[in-house]
């Protein structure tokens, strides 16, 4: 068994994978803000893991809560290179490219293989990332995330309120404050989007984050959802290692 671990700037994510199984194919998953960590890992153990690969941005110190939590079982601390999993990584300094942004691009080229792709990842900071067909990382952007955009302007201008996006968007134009702001970060987050997807000569995006399902009806370019896909990618890292002789599942 396979455990899979994207530890954010916010939550943890985690899923378990047969061996043999497709990428983004779980038989568990589950996802905890960092301070019910230790309920959650409670099921990592007595799964017959033999085998951790995380993703983890969020810091030296939750490395080291998670390395305690997961002890004894063996363990990769995923970090972004020169190639892995088929894709060429095109960062000036491939290393200091964020490896939760190397695993979602090798998530997207898994679930669309041999097309132009635009990854999107809205979370705490969004992400807009390009990768090409013939498999090359090209390099991306990084904007403040929809909650931060609206929690900049609440915290940094004397009269507006704290805006949150509700279960359906406001008019682009709206005749009130919080609908306005909403709207305008909304458009923010999409414009962003849509001029990499234009840049791009019309890349196929792929959208994710615990902030998309807000963003994708601001959209006005094709896209697929795609849950956790961090975690897609860090599975589909674990069976090219297989095919490699290099790993197990």
């Amino acid at each position: 068994m396979l455990l899979l671990i994207d530890a954010g700037n916010t939550r943890v994510k985690w899923a378990l994978a047969e061996a043999g199984a497709s990428a983004g194919q779980w038989l568990a998953s589950g996802a905890a803000h960092h301070a019910d960590l230790d309920a959650a890992a409670a099921g990592w153990h007595g799964g017959g893991v033999v085998r951790a690969l995380v993703s983890n941005v969020a810091g030296a110190a939750l490395r080291e809560r998670l390395a305690a939590l997961l002890a004894p079982i063996p363990v990769e601390w995923f970090a972004s290179s020169g190639s892995r999993a088929g894709l060429v990584n095109g960062y000036r300094e491939p290393e200091r490219l964020g490896c939760d942004r190397f695993a979602a691009a090798i998530g997207a080229r898994a679930l669309a293989p041999g097309q132009d792709l635009i990854v999107a990842t809205c979370g705490t900071a969004t992400t807009v990332d390009a990768v090409s067909a013939d498999g090359r990382f090209i390099g991306g952007m990084i904007l403040p995330g929809l909650a931060l955009m609206a929690g900049a302007l609440a915290k940094n201008t004397a009269q507006l309120p704290q805006a949150t996006p509700g279960a359906a968007p406001p008019p682009q134009f709206a005749d009130n404050t919080i609908d306005a702001i909403v709207s305008g970060c909304l458009s923010a987050q999409a414009g962003a989007i849509e001029r990499a997807v234009a840049a791009h000569g019309g890349a196929f995006c792929i959208l994710s984050g615990g902030a998309a399902p807000y963003i994708a009806p601001a959209l006005k370019c094709g896209y697929r959802m795609a849950d956790n896909i961090v975690l897609v990618g860090l599975h589909a890292v674990a069976l090219a290692d297989v095919d490699m002789g290099d790993g197990t599942c």
